[in-house]
């Protein structure tokens, strides 16, 4: 018979290994073909060749030969067969991956949204539970799919892009690889069908695989790693050293409306920017008597909702705030929580308004002086966002 206090003791002790968080590794590349998944499954050969317990919870070969004879020799979760519209669909099976508990869990295409009735709606967070649990993660993603580049991708390709990974998640990573390859040889692989099937090349030639846009890719991921160089160097140090940098940058706030129609662009641009900076950043919703909750839309309501998530996931601390004058409290706010850098979409407002200088732009920009203050315009490209 065990002893009571024994069984108490190995309680605790399985309590203390299932709070050991995994860590992620991320491949990170600028198109399909660079190699990320043929590098993923060469280190989970290198990694079983030194008895880690390695499987596949999820890999898109795109049926490339080459990266289909690599999974040989590696074990395979199998994927989980939904119907969807008719049609028989494989996921990641997140609980046979979580029941299997490998000490290591390969998870391509994470920008990936899973289909309606799997447990979370995005791969992203599928990793995130994967490593919550103690499960290490090596996964992959373009650059294209960072949720902050999603405007630039747009105005430098002409590619809307729907699946994205947000900042937060790459800025939480353990450790980030770029794969880099010349757009030349990227686009002899293509044409050698080492990247997708022959019938599907000239379309691809055609549309995402032009060279101007391959290059505007490849220089953004680039910069990518420059700044996330930066970022690291400015974080070396002792503690308090950081905690000066962070705050001789400044913070930024971004200004968010309950019918803001170019609230997500605002908030790209604001994670960009602390993201250079290296600092802290907010958005902040002023609530006055006309939005309270009982009297705004439920469109409204919900696009504000959204928002405000999506702030969250870029790594924004959101702030909200009540008053009948949303200029003095976000001033107040941002005098208070040592903000330099504020962010605003420009005003939409009756033109006589902003003629007679009685705008709320016209008093931001007059009350605002010592702040540096960037008035997002209002162009067709950011229409579209």
């Amino acid at each position: 018979m065990i002893p009571q206090h024994q069984g108490r003791a190995e309680d605790f002790l399985e309590l203390v290994e299932r709070g050991r968080r995994g860590k992620v590794k991320v491949y990170l590349g600028f198109a399909a073909g660079v190699g990320k998944t043929f590098r993923m499954l060469e280190e989970a050969h290198a990694l079983r060749k030194r008895g880690v317990d390695i499987v596949i919870g999820y890999i898109e070969s795109h049926g490339r030969q080459e990266t289909e004879a690599l999974t040989a020799g590696l074990e395979i979760v199998p994927r989980k067969k939904v119907e969807y519209r008719g049609i028989e669909v494989e996921e990641m099976d997140l609980d046979a991956v979580l029941a299997r508990k490998p000490q290591v869990v390969v998870v391509d295409e994470v920008a990936h949204t899973n289909l309606p009735g799997m447990k979370n709606r995005k791969r992203y967070v599928d990793v995130l539970d994967l490593a919550q649990a103690g499960i290490n993660v090596i996964g992959a993603f373009n650059i294209q799919h960072l949720e902050s580049l999603n405007d630039i991708v747009q105005k430098a390709t002409g590619v809307v892009v729907r699946e994205t990974v947000p900042d937060s998640f790459l800025k939480a990573a353990d450790q980030v690889v770029t794969l880099d390859l010349a757009v030349e040889d990227l686009i002899e692989r293509l044409r050698a069908g080492k990247i997708y099937t022959q019938d599907k090349v000239s379309r691809a030639l055609e549309e995402f695989f032009r060279t101007e846009n391959l290059s505007s890719l490849r220089e953004l991921a680039l910069r990518e790693v420059a700044e996330s160089v930066d970022r690291g160097s400015a974080a070396g140090g002792s503690d308090e050293t950081k905690r000066q940098a962070r705050a001789s940058a400044g913070r930024v706030m971004v200004c968010l409306s309950s019918r803001g129609p170019r609230a997500a662009a605002l908030l790209r641009r604001g994670s960009r920017l602390a993201g250079r900076l290296n600092t802290d950043w907010y958005a902040a919703y002023v609530e006055t008597p006309r939005d309270a909750p009982e009297l705004i839309d439920a469109e409204a309501q919900r696009h504000l909702l959204d928002n405000l998530e999506r702030a969250r996931e870029l790594g924004a601390e959101v702030v909200k705030l009540k008053s009948e004058d949303p200029l003095t409290v976000l001033l107040d706010f941002a005098r208070s929580h040592r903000v330099r850098h504020i962010i605003i979409g420009r005003s939409s407002e009756p033109a006589w308004k902003i003629l007679l200088g009685r705008s709320f732009m016209n008093r931001f920009l007059k009350e605002s002086g010592e702040f540096d203050v960037t008035v997002a315009s209002l162009d067709e490209d950011d229409k579209a966002v």
